[in-house]
């Protein structure tokens, strides 16, 4: 499986919204009401009726039965049975091994690719940024993340090291108990973090990946 920075996925989505015919609009408000925003822009990438009906609905999916925890494969078959991914908006794969793991492909973010993994009490969701190699200043550029990370709810930055390669991640986590709903919130919200994360700190990069 071809690994690729967040960049080429950042690009794949700009193009996409393009060709549905949104605009960007830039603005500013306090961080505290981020979430509150993304969650409108979402409604608003879809026809005026369309989005009113969303905003009314109740997000699908309940809590697991009496607060059982999810597994990966329970939680793999409830994703597959989701409306975000019988309308084909994401792709869901289970990848078996001693410890298994699912790999989403969230197709509105340009086919960007999330690591989901039931670990336990808790449900991690990640997504590699690009390799730590290719900043131009990786001390200036991590005090950066470490004044800006807030910009970005519900997620978290960090450095892993992948096939022998330390790259920069962005993950979120939540409760294995935690509803459908819930989970598909944390992935959407990771997918929309990942590619504003790669907007705002493009600029640090050696080159476009």
């Amino acid at each position: 499986m071809e690994r690729r920075s967040s960049a080429f996925y950042q690009r794949r989505h700009r193009d996409r919204l393009r060709e549905q015919g949104l605009v960007k609009k830039e603005l500013w408000v306090l961080p505290e009401y981020a979430d509150e925003l993304a969650a409108v822009e979402r409604r608003m990438r879809q026809p005026r009726e369309a989005a009113s009906v969303a905003a009314m609905r109740t997000e699908e999916g309940g809590a697991m039965p009496d607060k059982t925890l999810w597994t990966a494969t329970a939680l793999c078959d409830a994703l597959a049975a989701s409306d975000r991914v019988r309308l084909g908006a994401i792709s869901v794969e289970l990848i078996e091994g001693a410890e298994p793991g699912l790999y989403l492909t969230m197709h509105d973010y340009g086919d960007l690719p999330l690591y989901m993994a039931v670990v336990g009490r808790q449900i991690v969701v990640e997504a590699m940024l690009w390799p730590v190699s290719q900043v131009r200043d990786p001390v200036g550029f991590n005090e950066e993340l470490l004044r800006t990370h807030k910009l970005f709810p519900l997620s978290t930055l960090g450095i892993e090291t992948i096939d022998g390669e330390a790259v920069y991640i962005m993950f979120g986590a939540l409760s294995s108990a935690s509803s459908l709903a819930d989970v598909l919130f944390e992935a959407e919200t990771l997918a929309d973090n990942v590619i504003r994360a790669t907007e705002a700190y493009e600029w640090h990069l050696r080159e476009a990946a």
